[in-house]
């Protein structure tokens, strides 16, 4: 049995202009990445400057593996960044309801 990897029903929504939640969440998708980003940068521009490979990093053209690992890896933030409109536009195609959601929270309660 393959577990569902969306949460069913409704999700609460926080905002009351269409898609602001779905936008918040995009940008704190947004701000994890860049925060983690940011901080390997800094550890690989310190430890390359130790190290004198400036000219060498400047000068690195990446082999095709390279950069098929690199779109795979774009691909999965991508999916993360857009989860929230994915599972809205699922939840819509299977009409779901606040109702569904407040359900399966029962269930899930009930063990």
């Amino acid at each position: 049995m393959t577990l569902r990897r969306n949460a069913r029903g409704k999700r609460p929504q926080f905002h009351d202009a269409p898609g602001l939640d779905q936008a918040m969440s995009m940008i704190l998708v947004l701000a994890q990445e860049f925060s983690a980003l940011r901080d390997r940068l800094d550890t690989v521009e310190r430890v390359a400057s130790e190290a004198g490979l400036g000219a060498a990093i400047e000068a690195y053209r990446p082999p095709q593996a390279v950069l098929e690992e690199r779109e795979a890896r774009r691909q999965a933030f991508l999916e993360r960044l857009y989860y929230l409109a994915r599972k809205d536009a699922a939840e819509a195609a299977e009409n779901d309801s606040s109702e569904r959601f407040t359900a399966a929270l029962d269930d899930i309660a009930k063990g």
